[in-house]
């Protein structure tokens, strides 16, 4: 032996190949009933570095032959490659097979025979005992009868639609042909598979594309190849552990079996079946497709396999767009032949769908519902509220929200400003309008620590004027929502001296029986009030016409206002005035006033169908006149969801608000060509953002009214929390005349961020020392 110089024999495949094995042979190419019109031989390189074939070959015999045919080798197999053998063909059946990395000419048996990987080129004479020969460095025998083999008996019988296939995809070697390799259809790789420059046959990326639609919908495909990574009880996912370099192209769908799947995760299989868009709702919905795979063939390879590596979402890994979710389409997104990941939010989240996805320690944005949704965001994500939410703006409904979601587990009670330790895997779905990681495992909450805020006490020269949408309160519901109300009008809010009330619904609540009529409602949260040690409020309000106010059937919701008369406030009642009655403004000279307090504003307007009525109220304090318009626009109900089919969103309800606001901006302007320093104050649920076009027309651009939210910091603005955004909803618009005071102002978050919540809307409330 030189000095320095070490000689390896070349071994035997006697031993586990340390690298190279043969991972696939098909010997049915070409014959009838075939998937691919050649046989082939696969190689898979299952070390850690890349090996040289240069003087190589790959030889094979009949099942219990001793002459061997051989095909020689050239090139490299890096870690983790596959390399394609292309030999003979028994006709002209099947598809062609991929690229192949070598061709040969020896024609393969269908059923059975001896394949040899050696290390050189010299051709084999065994018969038997060939795992023994020098230079075998793998060996398959396959097929009933086969007289040569590893371990204790050769692979399965194969067929013209059958191949062997090594376990573990490729890399599974215990030296046992019988128990290392299956017979399931045949799924060709060469060495571009899973290696950055495209993919072998069809696999699930091909199928995915960069796209929203697959370019392959409609289409039947065969032999789809993957490792099953979680089951619902209609289907399954599986993903591709060879993925390619492009990023805008997901390596995970989801396969529709109908029923309870009959595989298990960490099964390597292949499915063959139709690639069909499925749409949850039916073709007429809002919602996204999501690719499936429908009447599947399904064929287990292996069990037991490891699960592709989740895709790491946030600043470790792939970072969704800060405020696009789509600025390229107009129309249906469907349909644009541009995708991009990197600045289309719409386009991040469905380049992950099917996958496997991970986020680190991500914020929660918004309550568990009753959905079991719980909005989360990566961290380091938009613009965060003062208490853990993530705030809208104008050009910023934030991309980077996506919903963890219980179809797989139960999901923890979560409210806004918790975080969800640690690694939060998940597969990527789509369903009503929003992306969801439908987690794998339950998450661990760990708590934001917010509690229910308060307010301060008003001073004895302080107007205490909130607003405060009860959501849907009637008589029948448990006297528990009534106590908490009265607990956060009395604790929260201080008691305020006026308080438009939205949504109160009638006697008999959602039961439509023609009722109209609502101070039963209105007396027992009265009650309630005082039985929490709170003033005892009096209250105004006008029922409305059976089933034209909208909101939910049968309840007949209106708005009211709720006063207390022990500080100084009195109502100003000037009656008369029914539900189809228009108030107006009377010029007493030189003072304004209402003709009706209260009175509703021009109902049979046609900006108020099916929608809720303003209503005006005149009041004092302390000798002063002012003047209150409690308001219940038209709600967002059938607008486009912000990930939804049609971008950018058309939304439909906005046009009615747009009218309303017209109609009481025309009441203020009347008020105030009376008196232009006149006290007046608009408030309720506008159901509009404070930098929307609804709260332009309202406030005269500006000119007649100001919207209270908009004077505060962007992370401060909200009263409602939507799918994880912070938003405005309610408003308190004041008159010049007022906004020129010292007033203060508060958002009172009590329910929006909270899993447990007696309104989905919070209260806020302004103090005006007239």
């Amino acid at each position: 032996m030189t000095a320095g110089l070490l000689v390896l024999s070349p071994g035997t495949a006697d031993a586990a190949s340390p690298n190279i094995v043969i991972s696939q042979v098909y010997g049915g190419g070409g014959n009838s009933g075939a998937q691919y019109r050649n046989d082939y031989i696969e190689l898979y390189n299952r070390g850690t570095a890349t090996v040289s074939l240069a003087g190589w070959s790959v030889q094979y015999a009949s099942s219990t032959g001793s002459s061997w045919s051989k095909t020689n080798l050239s090139g490299s197999i890096d870690p983790g490659e596959y390399f394609l053998i292309q030999h003979g063909s028994g006709g002209n059946s099947g598809a062609a097979l991929p690229t192949p990395d070598a061709t040969g000419s020896v024609n393969l048996s269908a059923t059975k025979g001896k394949v040899a990987l050696k290390t050189d080129q010299t051709v084999l004479t065994c018969s038997t005992g060939c795992t023994t020969q020098s230079g075998v460095r793998d060996f398959l025998g396959y097929g009933s009868g086969t007289n040569s083999y590893e371990g204790a008996g050769p692979a399965p019988t194969l067929s013209n639609t059958t191949a062997a296939l090594r376990a573990g995809a490729g890399a599974t070697d215990t030296d046992d042909n019988a128990s290392d390799f299956t017979a399931a259809a045949p799924t060709p790789r060469n060495s571009s598979y899973g290696g950055g420059d495209g993919c072998s046959g069809t696999c699930i990326r091909t199928i995915q594309a960069a796209k929203h639609i697959s370019p392959l919908n409609g289409q039947s495909v065969s032999g789809v190849p993957g490792i099953v990574t979680a089951k619902s009880t209609t289907g399954f996912w599986f993903q591709d552990p060879n993925p390619d370099n492009d990023p805008a192209t997901s390596e995970g769908m989801f396969v529709y079996t109908g029923g309870a799947p009959q595989v298990n995760v960490g099964h390597s299989v292949t499915v063959s079946g139709t690639v069909s868009e499925y749409r949850r709702g039916g073709s007429s919905t809002d919602n996204l497709t999501i690719t499936e795979i429908v009447n599947p063939s399904i064929t287990t390879i292996s069990t037991g396999n490891p699960l592709p590596a989740p895709i790491v979402v946030g600043s470790d890994g792939r970072v969704p767009p800060s405020s696009v979710i789509d600025n390229l389409s107009t129309g249906d997104v469907e349909t644009r032949t541009s995708f991009d990941p990197t600045t289309q939010g719409i386009d991040f989240w469905e380049s992950l769908e099917g996958m496997r996805v991970r986020l680190d320690n991500p914020k929660v944005v918004g309550p568990r519902n009753t959905y079991g949704e719980i909005p989360i965001v990566p961290v380091g994500s938009g613009t965060m509220t003062t208490r853990g939410g993530i705030a809208i703006q104008s050009n910023d409904f934030n991309p980077e929200r996506v919903l963890v979601d219980d179809l797989l587990v139960a999901t923890p009670t979560a409210n806004v400003g918790d975080t969800l330790s640690g690694a939060v895997v998940g597969l990527l779905d789509y369903s009503f309008g929003n992306y969801k990681l439908q987690v794998t495992g339950t998450p661990t909450v760990s708590s934001g620590g917010i509690t229910p805020e308060t307010t301060a006490t008003p001073s004895a020269t302080e107007l205490a004027v909130a607003t405060f949408n009860v959501e849907n309160l009637a008589p029948g519901d448990p006297q528990s929502k009534f106590d908490t109300l009265a607990s956060q009008i009395k604790n929260n809010l201080k008691s305020p001296d006026l308080i438009a009330v939205e949504e109160v619904q009638d006697n008999s609540g959602t039961t439509d029986n023609g009722v109209v009529a609502a101070d039963q409602t209105w007396t027992k949260l009265i009650n309630a009030i005082t039985a929490a040690g709170g003033p005892t409020y009096q209250y105004r309000q006008i029922d409305p016409v059976d089933g034209q106010d909208g909101g939910a059937p049968g309840g007949n919701i209106r708005q009211g206002f709720l006063f207390r008369t022990d500080r100084g406030l009195s109502f100003v009642d000037r009656p008369a005035a029914g539900s189809t009655t228009a108030n107006s403004v009377i010029n007493n000279n030189g003072a304004p006033q209402l003709r009706y307090s209260p009175g509703r504003i021009d109902p049979a307007n046609s900006a108020f169908n099916a929608s809720r009525k303003p209503l005006a109220g005149e009041f004092t304090w302390n000798g002063q006149t002012f003047f209150a318009i409690a308001n219940h626009f038209n709600s967002k109900g059938g607008d486009d969801p912000l990930f939804g089919r049609w971008q950018p969103p058309v939304r439909s309800s906005e046009t009615q608000r747009h009218q309303q606001a017209a109609v009481v901006n025309g009441f203020v302007d009347q008020i105030l060509a009376v008196q232009a320093s006149a006290k007046v104050i608009v408030l309720g649920d506008i159901n509009d953002f404070e930098f929307s076009e609804t709260t332009n027309i309202l406030t005269g651009n500006g000119s007649i009214l100001t919207s209270l939210p908009a004077t505060l910091p962007a992370a401060e603005r909200y009263t409602y929390v939507y799918e994880g955004n912070s938003q405005v909803l309610d408003q308190i618009l004041l008159s010049s005349s007022l906004t020129g005071l010292p007033y203060a102002y508060d958002m009172v978050h009590v329910n929006s961020e909270f899993a447990a919540q007696v309104s989905d809307h919070d209260p806020q409330v302004v103090r005006l020392p007239f």
